[in-house]
């Protein structure tokens, strides 16, 4: 019997989500777990396995149908060699062989990357970057991930670890980051960031969601907390403009939620930042397939992997 699936992981500082997809990427089942419960790396990893054999389970299927696994992580990751360098969000996490660990475990093929390399590569292969061979995609989150295509190749650097736009510095002085660095972008639009400024413009508890309706419903509140989003977030990628000169910039996660004020102030922000010949060529675009390009890009990763 061929084997008709790939398992997809996306693990975040806040939800590790498992889903089966076929070979023509549709999803076909998922679980969602809260990765906070799990305090120890070693209970993390054994979450994963459980998800694993409770997704195949919950599907009628046996360990035979399924081709392989591929998981985005939410830090850098030496996806050579599948070790896990650490992640900024989740504590405990060091020099972690997880391809290893979990191949040993689950008696299947395992291939890792950086979730942000993997929403960018569904992004460019099937979605918003479709066509386009120079890329720059971020994920908006709990994290503020980032991917490089450069002529038609996700770019990697050195250690494998490149793309980190997240942490690229917006100011010299600033908070401390949870990678150990200051004044990250990530430190200033992550999502316990918006949160934070949210509760003291509005002296409440409030989620995401709602600022982003408001803003929808002309809040001046709330449209200014994203405004001061969009020109953080324009002025890190007027310099990555000004760098790579990519043809688009894709934006994706809970944060491209807030829409059109939020897209506004970025291309705004580049326009009036970044070179004029550089600023005059990019396309900025909001994501296309939504919570769904991290297992996309998983599975891709596993179908090319083992077909070479």
């Amino acid at each position: 019997m061929l084997k008709k699936y790939i398992i997809g992981i996306d693990l975040g500082g806040t939800n590790l989500k498992v889903a089966l997809l076929d070979f023509k990427y549709k999803i076909r089942g998922r679980k969602n777990l809260n990765t906070r419960e799990f305090t120890r790396k070693e209970e993390l990893i054994s979450a994963i396995v459980d998800s694993i054999h409770a997704i195949i389970a919950d599907n009628k299927l046996a360990k035979k149908d399924i081709l392989g696994l591929g998981l985005g992580l939410p830090g850098p990751v030496d996806s050579r060699n599948g070790i896990v360098h650490f992640f900024p969000n989740i504590p405990g996490w060091k020099n972690v062989g997880l391809k290893k660990n979990l191949s040993r475990k689950l008696g299947l093929p395992v291939f890792l990357d950086n979730d942000a390399n993997l929403m960018t590569l569904a992004e460019y292969r099937l979605g918003a970057a479709k066509g386009f061979n120079n890329v720059v995609c971020l994920t908006l989150g709990t994290g503020v991930g980032g991917g490089i295509v450069i002529n038609g190749k996700i770019y990697r650097g050195h250690a494998n670890a490149g793309g980190e736009i997240g942490h690229m510095p917006v100011n010299a002085d600033g908070p401390r980051c949870n990678c150990g660095g200051y004044a990250c972008l990530e430190s200033y639009i992550g999502n316990n960031r918006i949160l934070k400024e949210a509760r003291g413009i509005f002296k409440r508890n409030i989620t995401l969601e709602e600022a982003s309706e408001l803003a929808r419903t002309g809040n001046k509140k709330a449209q200014g907390l994203w405004i001061k989003m969009g020109r953080y977030l324009g002025v890190t990628l007027s310099g990555i403009v000004n760098l790579l000169n990519p043809e688009c910039i894709v934006i994706g996660g809970g944060l491209a939620k807030a829409g059109r004020i939020l897209f506004d102030e970025v291309r705004k922000t580049i326009k009036k930042r970044a070179m004029s010949v550089q600023a005059e060529g990019v396309k900025i675009f909001e994501a296309a397939l939504g919570n769904d390009a991290g297992f996309i890009g998983a599975a891709i990763v596993v179908k090319q992997n083992l077909a070479q």
